[in-house]
């Protein structure tokens, strides 16, 4: 019989791929890593790891079991969290993942509700951006993951790679120009995005550099894109030094406050990203992480 305790070891061999690897992101020591991996490979009655010098990898056996230990350990998750929510959520643990500006802007009210009215319930947060949060969300190393979604033929999100989860809508997040204070643009108030067909860009993460794109081209032009960071006041300092514009969600504008130097223009017609907190299925009944979508809800509102 297969232990959870050992199917979390099995993952975090692989994933690391080494036995000390492995060891320091459990919290443990080597010898109790390659202790449990005997006791999964006897019960499972056959090698799942092949150590070829100081390589690690798996056999067919380890592959398949690994595949399946993911969906094993979600459900065990979201059985451990129903049990310790009967109590009327006296216990529990919710893990939340979110994109930064989220974590900045929508999260801490969340979290002061959820901890005032639910203080028993303990809540952890990472930040990790779409599509990898989503991943995290199937892998079972968290229970709600916050992300967003453009309309758009190129978001995998927009076009069904959430639909095996249940999406909760958050707040729709209108797409702002950020310029420095002395470009034409900036006392305009409301601009269309291809009056800066001749400025350069300072484009920001994967997702929004992908949309920026797509929004430049259906309005007649490619951006020069200079720059590309996922740090946002990277962005926003390099618009105020004047080598760029920028196209930056609202969220992303409010958390970092733009300085003096910059100034922010809404752009027409808008554009928007839709903001939705993501869980499976079978954890959405679960009563921690249904009290925690709801704060997360009326945050956004």
């Amino acid at each position: 019989m297969f232990e959870a305790r050992h199917l979390r070891v099995l993952r975090a061999v692989a994933a690391t791929g080494s036995y000390s690897a492995a060891a320091r992101e459990l919290g443990c020591t080597q010898p109790a890593v390659s202790q449990q991996m005997k006791a999964l490979e006897q019960a499972a009655g056959t090698p799942l790891l092949v150590r070829t010098g100081r390589e690690t990898r798996l056999t067919q056996a380890g592959e398949a079991l690994v595949r399946h230990a993911a969906g094993i350990l979600a459900g065990l998750t979201a059985a451990e969290e129903e049990v310790a929510a009967i109590a009327g959520l006296r216990a529990g643990r919710v893990r939340l993942v979110s994109f930064p500006s989220g974590s900045s802007m929508l999260v801490p009210a969340a979290l002061a509700a959820m901890r005032e009215e639910h203080p028993g319930t303990r809540v952890q947060l990472v930040d990790a951006e779409p599509p990898r949060s989503v991943e995290m969300l199937r892998e079972g190393d968290c229970e709600i993951a916050l992300a967003f979604r453009y309309e758009s033929p190129r978001d995998p999100a927009a076009a069904g790679e959430w639909d095996d989860l249940v999406v909760r809508p958050l707040r729709s997040d209108p797409l702002l120009g950020l310029v420095p204070e002395g470009h034409p643009a900036a006392a305009a108030g409301k601009i269309a995005i291809e009056d800066l067909s001749d400025d350069p860009w300072i484009a920001g993460c994967p997702r929004c550099r992908t949309h920026l794109v797509e929004v430049c081209e259906r309005a007649g032009f490619a951006p020069r894109i200079d720059f590309a960071t996922d740090d946002l006041p990277a962005v926003v300092g390099l618009v105020g030094a004047g080598l760029g514009v920028a196209a930056l969600p609202e969220l992303a504008v409010s958390a970092v406050r733009p300085p003096e130097g910059v100034a922010v223009v809404r752009i027409a017609p808008a554009v928007e990203r839709e903001v939705v907190a993501l869980t499976l299925p079978d954890l959405a009944g679960v009563p921690a992480v249904d009290a925690m979508l709801a704060k997360l809800a009326e945050a956004a509102a």
